[in-house]
């Protein structure tokens, strides 16, 4: 049985390109849990207390949080929340920039930064004792979609991430 995993995403812009990883991942016959970005728009009109517990109650039981990268996901306030709610639950990370994948339209976008780099891992952390004083981007991995050849590697990606975070 696979991992249980969260898929942390800017919706609007990236929603075409998180769906191409998801269903390479789940060609594959992997049980891992994907969580509904439809279900995301039903939430979000009951304001940012609502948000934050749907975002919590997927969090819970998921051993790893994958951050999809496109150009603006660093700053999307929700985005920022599941990777602060992920660290305090020490859940392993990954980022996998996404730019390349064309959207609908055919079209790519520009990569966007790294939002683990806004992070410190928390003095709570198993890996705190490994990496006192570090930037989360230093101790999880990022990698690039197509040039790393996500679709064949996801799940190792995954089980790297969560090894790093002793789970």
């Amino acid at each position: 049985m696979g991992r249980r995993v969260f898929f942390s995403f800017h919706y609007q812009a990236d929603s075409w390109r998180v769906a191409q990883v998801r269903n390479s991942w789940l060609t594959k016959g992997t049980a891992s849990q994907f969580l509904d970005a439809a279900e995301w728009e039903k939430v979000a009109r009951n304001g940012e207390k609502e948000i934050k517990r749907w975002i919590d109650r997927q969090l819970n039981g998921t051993s790893v949080t994958v951050v999809l990268v496109g150009a603006q996901t660093a700053e999307r306030r929700y985005v920022r929340y599941e990777i602060e709610q992920s660290l305090a639950n020490g859940k392993g990370l990954l980022v996998i920039y996404i730019h390349g994948i064309k959207d609908s339209e055919g079209r790519t976008t520009v990569q966007g930064r790294n939002p683990l780099d806004d992070f410190q891992v928390p003095e709570t952390s198993f890996l705190k004792f490994l990496f006192p004083t570090c930037a989360a981007s230093s101790v999880f991995k990022d990698y690039y979609w197509h040039d790393d050849n996500g679709r064949e590697r996801l799940n190792d990606w995954i089980e790297e991430a969560a090894r790093l975070a002793g789970r």
